[in-house]
């Protein structure tokens, strides 16, 4: 319990690239989301139907829920934030099929911590020039140099770490309750476990996604500040 299963290793470029189950499961849920995609773009108009209406209100409440939370300045993190949340909660979801969340591995959770940190990083060194951004370190006082760069240093590890201990949680509660209904009968397992996957998987890893996605719009703007 709690192990990531591994299959056989890649050897690239002289490094043994290990792949787990998790990596497979977020290559099928990339492919899905891409095929996705491209079927919604098929046959787009201008009085939109069904489909295209319910993509339009996706988009228009990311758009919104960006400028409300970063501001209008912030726009062009609109794709990037909507897109970080569809993969997330994607990954959280694939609990409800039987399947492991990638979120249960630290070294996903990880992954989407060190890419939002870059994302910052690079943002804030194009918004205010690579010098100030430096020298931004020693605000307001030198003394606070070492303390700044430890807090910019923590961000992907707090935030990795909150994602993967939830969702890891969840997934060892739903295992514990499967165990103990399989010694009742096959037949418990069938109905009682579903209010808990209504909680631990659904309501559960929206809310992680949303956490998740607050604190990287927010940190954008306090650090692209600095």
């Amino acid at each position: 319990m709690g192990q990531i299963t591994q299959l056989p290793s890649v050897n690239l470029f002289g490094y043994n690239f290990q792949i787990t189950l998790s990596l497979i499961v977020q290559w099928v849920i990339v492919l899905g989301l891409s095929l996705l995609i491209a079927f919604i773009n098929l046959n787009l108009k201008k009085i939109p139907d069904k489909k295209q209406s319910i993509v339009e209100i996706l988009v228009e409440f990311v758009g919104k829920t960006v400028e409300d939370t970063m501001g209008k300045d912030f726009k062009s993190f609109v794709p990037f934030i909507g897109t970080l949340g569809i993969y997330l909660i994607a990954m959280n979801f694939v609990g409800l099929f039987g399947i492991k969340p990638p979120t249960t591995d630290f070294s996903t959770t990880l992954g989407m911590g060190l890419i939002t940190f870059m994302v910052i990083q690079g943002y804030t060194i194009k918004k205010v020039g690579i010098l100030h951004y430096f020298t931004g370190y020693a605000k307001p006082v030198a003394v606070l140099l070492p303390i700044n760069i430890m807090e910019r240093i923590m961000l992907p590890i707090s935030l990795s770490l909150r994602l993967f201990g939830n969702m890891f949680a969840s997934t060892i509660i739903m295992e514990l309750a499967y165990s103990s209904l399989s010694k009742i009968t096959w037949v418990a397992q069938l109905g009682i476990p579903i209010p808990l996957h209504m909680y631990f998987d659904l309501f559960d890893g929206t809310i992680q996604m949303v956490i998740f996605v607050m604190l990287t719009m927010i940190n954008i703007v306090i650090i692209s500040e600095h």
